[in-house]
């Protein structure tokens, strides 16, 4: 990409994981709300269920996750009685029993879990509501905190995939980012979930890290394909040590500059292709008979906290310290300070902190981001049609793309986008022309590259 380009659009925007995005949630969704969300929902609703876990064993510098560092277990143990207590909870305030597609267990780490609690978790979910034939269950894990009676304890719970945190192999990365984590420990752990049974195998890499250079994150992704994963997550680091104080400790003058962060990007994204991952929006790459290949070429590929999704589930519940929920009325989210939501849960109260309900025009909006962030394309008379919103134009929209258009990072046929091949990774910078609440110098979101 030209690099007047790269400066030009190098914009702090959301990553679209929902619309209208978290920072303009806000106090008016209460638990109160929350509740008649929960109970209105259709018996028959299918639905997806996110827990998370919000402890590790050290804190990685890099990491914008809400997560707290713990060298005791007794902390972890008492939150997961309290996340327990909370499926409980919102289980009794639904219509009925409730079926289940998918179960994300995130963080923090799940992995800082005993094998014996990580069970109960999954069993508590199980009690509570009925999996679907063929519903997914998906875990986050950490290398260096899983051993093989974890593993075995995920298979026997029913673990259908695991998402593996690498970010890179590098020592001299690793060091700056506080995450030790030699190949071997990756590979050990990739060996034993094949060995039990489980199969599908995410992993996460990251450009952009202190240190990194174009040939050293070609050769993680070399590593990292060599294991043969299905998925492969290439992330670019958000440096935003005023929100996460512990990036202050990365080395801001080893962080690479945007024209760098760029030639990592394209070089790892043309590395992968070439090593016959198929790319799935805008940092997800798969093997070509992946589901998430299927999704995308058939326009059913979606996008949710997780990123990019086979899932269509019209309801996500979060439980946990700082989880996000999305219903078709709006969405919520959970207390982040984990002692605040703790005490909330132990009165016997839903621990929303904050939400929004989303009107007509916020799905319609939706729906035209979601089809830029998954297709890298989208007519508006499709979406307009379908949202019973034939009269709306978008004329203000469009022509505050005249630019992006000009300088052939978007095209127009008539009334549909599409993105370039060179313009895909600035397709954030597109779906924020119609993001109605934007601000576009918020300085909390992360660059648009």
């Amino acid at each position: 990409m030209r690099a007047d380009l790269i400066e030009r659009y190098d914009l702090r925007v959301p990553r679209y994981t929902s619309y209208p995005t978290a920072p303009h949630f806000g106090p008016r969704v209460d638990a109160a709300r929350y509740e008649t969300w929960l109970g209105a929902l259709a018996p028959d609703t299918p639905l997806s269920l996110y827990a998370h876990v919000a402890y590790c064993a050290e804190m990685c510098w890099f990491c914008g996750c809400h997560t707290k560092a713990t060298k005791k277990y007794a902390p972890v143990a008492d939150y997961l009685e309290a996340l327990l207590a909370e499926i409980s909870l919102v289980a009794s305030k639904l219509p009925s029993r409730m079926g289940v597609r998918h179960i994300h267990f995130g963080g923090g780490s799940p992995t800082v879990l005993t094998p014996d609690d990580f069970t109960r978790m999954v069993d508590a979910m199980r009690a509570r509501f009925d999996l679907l034939p063929g519903a997914e269950v998906a875990v986050e894990l950490d290398p260096r905190t899983a051993d093989e009676a974890y593993v075995e304890a995920m298979a026997k719970a029913g673990v259908t995939r695991a998402s593996i945190g690498v970010q890179d192999f590098n020592p001299k990365v690793q060091a700056a980012i506080n995450r030790i984590q030699p190949f071997e420990v990756t590979e050990r752990v990739i060996l034993w979930l094949r060995a039990h049974g489980i199969g599908a195998i995410n992993m996460d890499l990251c450009y952009g890290l202190p240190h990194q250079t174009v040939e050293s994150v070609i050769e993680t992704v070399e590593r990292g394909a060599s294991l043969a994963p299905a998925r492969i997550a290439l992330f670019g680091y958000a440096h935003v040590p005023w929100m996460k104080t512990h990036q202050r400790l990365i080395p801001e003058d080893a962080l690479p500059d945007m024209a760098e962060r760029w030639r990592q990007y394209e070089a790892a994204s043309a590395r992968l292709q070439a090593l016959g991952y198929v790319a799935i929006g805008l940092d997800h790459f798969a093997l070509p008979d992946d589901e998430l290949v299927l999704a995308q070429r058939s326009g059913a590929l979606h996008r949710n906290f997780q990123g990019y999704t086979t899932d269509s589930a019209p309801a996500l519940i979060g439980f946990g310290a700082s989880a996000i929920g999305s219903l078709p009325h709006g969405y919520v989210a959970n207390e982040i300070a984990i002692d605040r939501y703790k005490a909330l849960v132990r009165e016997g109260r839903l621990p929303i902190a904050r939400g929004i309900e989303i009107t007509g025009e916020d799905r319609l909006r939706r729906a035209i981001i979601e089809r830029l962030m998954c297709d890298m394309a989208v007519d508006l008379d499709e979406v307009l049609a379908a949202h019973g919103a034939a009269g709306e134009s978008f004329e203000s929209e469009l022509a505050s793309l005249a630019a992006l258009e000009a300088d052939g990072i978007v095209r127009r046929e008539g009334r549909r986008l599409v993105m370039t091949e060179e313009g895909k990774p600035l397709v954030r910078a597109v779906c924020a022309a119609f993001d109605r609440y934007l601000d576009t110098g918020e300085a909390r979101h992360s660059r648009a590259v």
